[in-house]
Order: C-alpha cells, then sequence, then structure tokens
C-alpha cells in the first residue's frame, strides 16, 4: 500500500505564491506516476498537474499552466507542486495521488488508486 499526506495549504493573496508537499510513504518504490488533483466547493475534482517517475516528463491542464510547476524528490519520496501567481479561481482543495502502473501517467483521477486526505488552498483578493 501507499500512504500520501499532503502540506502546505493555507491562505494567500492573490497574486502570491505558495509550495505544497505531498509525502508518500509505504511501497514507494512502487511508484511511477504522481499527480496533484484539486475541488472547488460545488465542483468536480479536476486535474492539475502529473510527473513521471524521472521527473522529466511532466503534464499540466491548461488553466495552470505557465504559473504552476510540479516536482519530485524520489530519494524524499515527497511530490511538491510550486504555485505561483495565483488566481481566485486556484481556490479549492488539492489533493495528491499516486500510481503503480508504470510507464502511464493519467491526467484522470481514474488513473490513480492513491490518494492523499487533501491540503485547502485559499486564494483572497
Amino acid at each position: 500500500q501507499v500512504q500520501l499526506v499532503e502540506s502546505g495549504g493555507g491562505l494567500v493573496q492573490a497574486g502570491g505564491s505558495l509550495t505544497l508537499s505531498c509525502a508518500a510513504s509505504g511501497r514507494t518504490s512502487s511508484i511511477y506516476a504522481m499527480g496533484w488533483f484539486r475541488q472547488a466547493p460545488g465542483k468536480e475534482r479536476e486535474f492539475v498537474a502529473a510527473i513521471g517517475w524521472s521527473g522529466g516528463d511532466t503534464k499540466y491542464s491548461d488553466p495552470v499552466k505557465g504559473r504552476l510547476a510540479i516536482s519530485r524528490d524520489n530519494i524524499k519520496n515527497t511530490l511538491y507542486l510550486q504555485m505561483n501567481s495565483l488566481k481566485l479561481e486556484d481556490t479549492a482543495v488539492y489533493f495528491c495521488a499516486a500510481s503503480t502502473r508504470w510507464g502511464m501517467i493519467g491526467i484522470t483521477q481514474y488513473g490513480y488508486p492513491h490518494w492523499g486526505q487533501g491540503t485547502q488552498v485559499t486564494v483572497s483578493p
């Protein structure tokens, strides 16, 4: 099994920055892709960004391209999401997810069987 714990959420003003972290434990050697998803109140969970094992292959949703950056440290078993130029519409609960399906970097939640509990990000005017 894989356990994921997010941290780093909080309240930030529009235009500001925030870095989320996701610590993985358990069978971390089996993880290939990791991703960030978010869910705003009254909306469905949506894809934000994903990264393959080596860190060299990344995918982003259009609303966050150029503002958010995903990275991972396989020694520390930690996933990161650097969030810059934050907008009001970035307010959501951010979830970390992991997949053990080797070679696949999914952009839908159905490709990730392992999930964290989420961390709240609130962007104020």
